[in-house]
């Protein structure tokens, strides 16, 4: 295990953490009602009452097909107008971003424009480690002096860029790897003999294989910060069997880094220039420490301020502070996706609605909507937890899912405690032979 410093910031007694990122909220909200599309959001609130969480939960989550779709409405629009001889640029934005450029009137000039499949674009403001990814490379063992072998794609999407700029704010020097080109990169990674990368484990993997095949070397490489997939623990072991010591952040276009491993290894610490909650998929609400739901992350980035993006991510609040001695909330990972849409009998149903269903009545515990049979000849079930069921419950739960979904569902009635706890609220479990 390494003993890199740790920043200070990461050591700070929590309620002066908190204490610090509920006095920022006032003010950031302040500046998003400034931009279009937070001034349709937030009509009518009063920024100086955000200043808590209880009242950050109070406004609208938004989620990323919500950016496509002001994105794609902003093209729309101007495609019109410029049928129609109007002119006028479109916003690529969609009204979320106070920097751009001079077509746009920014308030700020943009360093870079970015596009994530959708398109979906988003801005990179100017400043050192803007991106936030330093904590999470110095928590993995970078340090200064370290050439970093940067495998992360420097083409539309600012994956590279967010671990390049971390690596300049910690005095690393960068090697742009990019994507592809094993060869290329394997002979560069010979020559130049880099002391850590960043990038995705799998193509980390397949590097080494190909090394490995090849009867190169590459003793200096001892460690990574890894991102943009999964990474399972045996792919973490098979790393460090060949003397790779790989960590993990939990990152996004929008937001930066969000999260990040340490060397113990016991869930992913928050980090300091973000506030997470985690809610009841398809709904704007809260769950409690350990229950699995959507990410929900609000950003104090006056450039492009994210208040309560929804990820679309499944994770879970971990219980204490971490053995590494940062004492930030951590959370377990990335537990799969919160967007669990199914199409039955030609009707889609969204988690928000078997959320809704559960909201009906309030005497239930977790609740999970089983999708089965072939398709075509789909059958619903609502597994429901509660500890007492009152006379009529299952037909009165019946009555509320068909007329939230238009369709019809069995209804069962579970002990509490029987449902996994894994964030899902509809489960297909259809063939489709």
């Amino acid at each position: 295990m390494h003993t890199a410093a740790i920043d200070p910031l990461a050591l700070r007694d929590p309620g002066q953490r908190e204490a610090t990122l509920m006095a920022a909220l006032p003010a950031q909200v302040r500046a998003a009602q400034g931009l279009p599309a937070y001034a349709e959001r937030l009509a009518g609130v009063d920024a100086r009452g955000i200043s808590s969480r209880a009242a950050l939960a109070q406004l609208p989550v938004t989620r990323k097909h919500e950016l496509l779709a002001r994105q794609q409405a902003a093209r729309d629009a101007a495609g019109t107008a410029g049928a129609a001889g109007s002119g006028g640029a479109a916003d690529p934005f969609g009204g979320f971003s106070a920097i751009g450029w001079r077509a746009l009137r920014a308030q700020r000039s943009a360093q870079r424009v970015f596009q994530s499949p959708g398109p979906i674009y988003e801005p990179e403001g100017r400043g050192s480690d803007y991106w936030r990814s330093a904590r999470a490379l110095q928590a993995a063992g970078f340090e200064a002096g370290d050439l970093v072998h940067n495998s992360f794609s420097y083409h539309l999407t600012p994956g590279a860029w967010i671990m390049e700029s971390g690596a300049q704010a910690l005095g690393c020097s960068v090697f742009p790897g990019g994507t592809g080109n094993t060869e290329i990169q394997l002979q560069a990674m010979q020559h130049l003999q880099p002391d850590a990368y960043t990038g995705t484990p799998s193509f980390l993997r397949i590097l080494l294989e190909k090394a490995a095949e090849a009867g190169l070397t590459l003793p200096h490489l001892k460690k990574a910060l890894v991102s943009g997939e999964a990474f399972p623990p045996s792919l973490r072991d098979w790393l460090a069997e060949r003397g790779v010591h790989a960590y993990q952040a939990y990152a996004t276009a929008e937001c930066g880094v969000i999260a990040y491993e340490t060397p113990p290894r016991a869930g992913l610490v928050l980090d300091e220039g973000v506030i997470v909650e985690i809610v009841r998929p398809g709904t704007d609400e809260p769950l409690p420490e350990g229950e699995v739901g959507e990410v929900v992350v609000t950003t104090l980035n006056p450039d492009y301020p994210m208040l309560r993006l929804g990820t679309g991510d499944l994770s879970a609040v971990l219980p204490g502070i971490c053995p590494s001695g940062r004492t930030n909330t951590r959370i377990r990972g990335w537990l799969g996706r919160a967007d669990q849409t199914a199409k039955v009998r030609g009707m889609f149903v969204h988690p928000g609605q078997v959320a809704a269903v559960a909201r009906r009545h309030p005497e239930l515990g977790r609740v999970r909507l089983v999708v089965a049979g072939e398709m075509a000849s789909d059958t619903m079930t609502l597994q429901v937890e509660c500890a007492a069921p009152p006379e009529g419950l299952a037909d009165a739960v019946a009555a509320s899912v068909r007329d939230l979904t238009k369709l019809r569902a069995q209804v069962d009635i579970v002990a509490p405690g029987s449902l996994p706890n894994d964030g899902k609220l509809i489960e297909d479990a259809r063939s489709y032979r």
